[in-house]
Parts: C-alpha cells; sequence; structure tokens
C-alpha cells in the first residue's frame, strides 16, 4: 500500500509522520524548505502534560535534554501576589508544562524520524498540484527534483498559509490580530527561579496591560508584553526601554543579562471550515490558528496529530469505516472551535474593560482566574479536550460506571503492569495503535504474576479482551482515581477513556470496542461527508 504523504516539516507534522511510523505506517514528508530549522531563542512552544508525554513517546530526546520543566507558576495583579501554583511532587498543579524552543523541537523530532526507518524527508518540496482518486492521492512537486507522489492519504500540516488547504479550496473564516505581543529572550537571574510569572497591570510606566516570564533552560528567559491593539510599531529602543524597566521592577536594580532574541507576535483565531476532503486532511496551523490569552496554539497541532494518527493507521492496515475517518474532524474541529468560543467571550472582560462588570467586588479576582486557565491548562480556555460526544462512543449500558474521568476526557497516567510482568505508567503504552483494557485489581502488585494472571476475573478478562474486533492489550492497575476494585476500563489508543464497566462484561466491552473502530469496516469509495459542517 502508498505510504502516507505528510505535506510540512514543523513539529505537527514530524510528530504525525512519526506517530504513524511507530504504528507501522510508511510516510514521505514533504517540506518546501530547505531541511533543518534555523535556531530563533524567541520562537518557544510550551507543551502542556499531555503532548508533552505524546512528543516523549516519539522518541524525541529534546524535551529531556532541552525543555524546561517549571517548578511553579505565580499570578501577580499590580504588585500584590493574586495565585501560586506548585508542579510536581504532588503539587496542587500536577504534572509540569514543558517549555522549549521551537527550533530545538523540530530538531528532535527530526532526528527521530530519519532513525525510524519509516519516515522519508524530502526537503525543497513545494506541493502545486493534488489530485485524489478512489484509491489514493497525487501530488506534484515543484522544485530542483519537480515529481508527482502517490500516498493513499495526505495531510496538510503545512502551517497558516497552507497550500495544502487552498488546492482544497477550503475557507479559514476568523479575526485577524487578535493580539499583539512583543518578546524577548535573555539570559540574566530573575528573583523567583524556575518558576514562570504572570504579572497583569504593572506599576511601572511601560509594562502595559500583562508582562509574563517564562524559565528556559541554561538560565534563559521568554518575557512577553501585551501590546495595545493597532497600536504603532514597536522600535528596536522602546523595546529595550520595556525590558529595562520590567527589569527594574521585578529585581529593584536591573540586573546583568544577555539579550538572545527578540521579536514582534499579531496572533490571529482562525479555523477552517473542514479538516477533510476525502482522503485528504488538515492539522496544525493549516486547519486552526489560536494562542491569545495563553493557550498553547503547538498544543493543539500536537492533539490533532495524536488524534488522526491511530485512525489512519487503522485505514491502512485494515481498511476504516466513514465513522472512524470522518471522526478526526468532528472531534478535533469541535475542541478547537470550543477554546476559540472561550476565548472570543473572555476577551472583551480580559482585554477590553468589561463595563460595570470590571468595578464589581470580586470581578477583577475572577478575570485574573479565568486568564490564569489559559496559562495552567485549566478550564474552556486552557484544558484538555474532551470527546464525550464523539460518534465513536458507544451508548450508554447498564454495565458502566463513573470513575475520577469523565468518558471521552483523558485518562490519568497511573502505574500498570502488563502481562509480561513490565511495570510501566499508562501512558508509556500509548499511541501504539491498540485499545488498552486496563483491570483495577488492588494488591496485585504484591503478587507474583503466575498467580494473579491465572486468578479472579483475570482469565474471563483476557478472554473477553483477545475477541475484541480490534487490537486491545490488557493491563493491570492497583488504583485508579474514583474507580472501585475490578473495575475495567477501555481506553483509546490515544489516551481518551471510551468507558469504565462495573466488572467484566464481555458483550459491553466488544460493543464500545466496535464502536471506537466506528462499527462495521467498509472498503467503498471514502467520499467527502463533511461539506455541510459550519
Amino acid at each position: 500500500m502508498d505510504p502516507v504523504i505528510v505535506v510540512g516539516a514543523g513539529p505537527v507534522g514530524l510528530a504525525l509522520a512519526l506517530s504513524l511510523a511507530a504504528q507501522g505506517v510508511p510516510c514521505v514528508v514533504l517540506d518546501e524548505g530547505p531541511g533543518p530549522e534555523e535556531p530563533r531563542p524567541v520562537r518557544t512552544a510550551v507543551l502542556r502534560a499531555d503532548t508533552a508525554a505524546f512528543v516523549e513517546r516519539l522518541g524525541c530526546a529534546t524535551l529531556r535534554d532541552e525543555g524546561a520543566r517549571w517548578t511553579g507558576w505565580r499570578a501577580v495583579r499590580r504588585g500584590q501576589p493574586q495565585r501560586q501554583v506548585t508542579f510536581g511532587d504532588g503539587g496542587a498543579g500536577g504534572a509540569s508544562p514543558v517549555h522549549v524552543p521551537q527550533h530545538a523541537l523540530t530538531r528532535g523530532l527530526r532526528a527521530a524520524a530519519v532513525a525510524s526507518g519509516l519516515v522519508q524527508l524530502v526537503a525543497g518540496s513545494r506541493v502545486d498540484t493534488l489530485e485524489q482518486d478512489e484509491d489514493g492521492v497525487a501530488v506534484h512537486t515543484t522544485g530542483p527534483d519537480a515529481t508527482w507522489w502517490r500516498g493513499s492519504f495526505l495531510v496538510g500540516c503545512d502551517g497558516a498559509r497552507s497550500t495544502v488547504r487552498k488546492l482544497l479550496d477550503i475557507r479559514f473564516a476568523g479575526r485577524t490580530a487578535v493580539e499583539r505581543q512583543a518578546v524577548v529572550v535573555l539570559r540574566t537571574e530573575l528573583p523567583w527561579p524556575g518558576e514562570s510569572l504572570l504579572h497583569r497591570l504593572p506599576p511601572w510606566r511601560t509594562g502595559g496591560a500583562e508582562v509574563t516570564a517564562r524559565p528556559l533552560v541554561d538560565g534563559a528567559w521568554r518575557i512577553d508584553w501585551l501590546l495595545p491593539p493597532r497600536a504603532e510599531l514597536v522600535t528596536p529602543d522602546a523595546l529595550m526601554g520595556r525590558l529595562r524597566d520590567t527589569l527594574t521592577g521585578w529585581c529593584g536594580t536591573a540586573p546583568p543579562y544577555e539579550l538572545l532574541d527578540t521579536g514582534v507576535y499579531t496572533l490571529h483565531h482562525r479555523l477552517a471550515r473542514r479538516w477533510r476532503v476525502r482522503r485528504a486532511f488538515l492539522a496544525g496551523d493549516a486547519a486552526h490558528l489560536l494562542g491569545a490569552m495563553g493557550i498553547q496554539g503547538l498544543d493543539e497541532g500536537l492533539r490533532d496529530a495524536s488524534n488522526l494518527a491511530w485512525k489512519l493507521a487503522t485505514a491502512w492496515h485494515h481498511g476504516a469505516s466513514e465513522v472512524l475517518l470522518d471522526s478526526y474532524q468532528t472531534e478535533r474541529r469541535a475542541g478547537v472551535a470550543a477554546r476559540l468560543r472561550a476565548a472570543d467571550q473572555a476577551l472583551p472582560v480580559l482585554r477590553g474593560g468589561g463595563g460595570l462588570r470590571s468595578y464589581l467586588p470580586g470581578a477583577a479576582r475572577g478575570h485574573d482566574a479565568l486568564l490564569a486557565d489559559g496559562h495552567l491548562g485549566l478550564g474552556p480556555l486552557g484544558a484538555p479536550p474532551s470527546y464525550a460526544h464523539s460518534p465513536l462512543a458507544p451508548p450508554p449500558a447498564e454495565a458502566h460506571t463513573p470513575v475520577g474521568t469523565a468518558v471521552g476526557s483523558p485518562v490519568e497516567d497511573v502505574p500498570v503492569t502488563a502481562p509480561d510482568g513490565a511495570s510501566v505508567t499508562l501512558r508509556d503504552r500509548l499511541g501504539r495503535g491498540r485499545l488498552l483494557a486496563v483491570l483495577i485489581a488492588p494488591g496485585t502488585g504484591v503478587w507474583d504474576r503466575r498467580h494473579w494472571l491465572t486468578a479472579g476475573v483475570m482469565p474471563r478478562l483476557a478472554a473477553a479482551v483477545s475477541a475484541l474486533p480490534a487490537d486491545a492489550e490488557l493491563l493491570v492497575a492497583e488504583e485508579y482515581p474514583g474507580a472501585a476494585a475490578h473495575t475495567v476500563l477501555l481506553v483509546r489508543p490515544d489516551g481518551h477513556l471510551v468507558a469504565a464497566f462495573a466488572g467484566v462484561w464481555p458483550g459491553e466491552l466488544y460493543a464500545a470496542a466496535d464502536a471506537v473502530r466506528g462499527g462495521a469496516v467498509t472498503h467503498a469509495r471514502v467520499e467527502d461527508r463533511t461539506a455541510d459542517v459550519n
């Protein structure tokens, strides 16, 4: 079967190709540029715990070597502390986000792609023609080695000005210049080593409405200033003035620093009308632009890749139902649209004066908490998406039972034991194209594996898992939040909870697994059924 064609060699395109390769699917990555990305220290990305884990599973060593894991996060209003969160080691903030230069992330993903043996990287290849038929996709590329490429599927990960999106004639509606930010990256010492800071309404003259400071590795920091809308261009002198005033405001006296990079960014909010046209898909910035109020656009692009990879891998190996392929757009577009709606509703309150509401008691604290959601990965502005209303969700059944994770949401990363005796975490077993069936069995951790594999409900559950209509792996966990003993969790390959069962129910487990694969596999012509999706 022909490989999957990925257009674009940024983090999203490379992560998608690597995820497909991990599931045995060969890929061709067409890169319009000359190859490795030029370093720009000012271009950084903050990855939440789930997307950081996804990147690490792909064999990318960058997060370990060049990613900064914060010890905490604090919010200040004017000069007064408002909120402080501690990450890791049982802290209330949970797992730390990872702050990494984007060129370093791309370099690490590129190295992993080369090492995979299933990803072919082709530089200097600009797509100018795209054709589809019932069996696959063909694209023509310009450049020194202009040629045609044939693929089973194609994914446009080619950025905000996506050629693939234009060739598919997909509208990219939205709002322009939602926010503007001046940015510097420098090496210096600040009073809160290892912590990220959000400072609203700083008292010095050039502070503006908001300043953030986020640590990187090797003593470096990224500092962002929110700029007024439609303001004049930021000159180098004005930017250095802001920097000196900010460092003085935070430290009393401006400490010595080494300036590494500067930039001014304009953030847009846009959403492609369709994310699938027959065998062609969009992902990352080609499908959506967002990033105001602490929202991390690359996070959403990596979630696109995680969601789409196992579905394309299923189609490549076994064929796939239309329901399964359509579910990528249904789930991911709805998730991003909800994020954009939340941002559009919050922007007038947080950025433009909320009228009389802004003077009500507690209004400022409420606004600060709303903004914190975007920075901390919480609430409608930041929390990982839930696919509770996915077309892949099984119908309600008597055997279902509630646990600490809502159906459709990402599962907690608890320790688990595999049938071969390996002790790993639940997230370690994701991304292999298999469903995960997890039995909650307190006490098994102290047993010899030979006993619990043949004791209690295990033989019956093992037989039920082996009979599922999709590849699945059986795991055992000592505990899971909100789950009673003998609860069975069914987890999608991308880590979202399908259902939880109060015991072993082979028929209901089979029905849930069948729903996840979109029902019966069809080999009919793949048609575009998304034209009427708003």
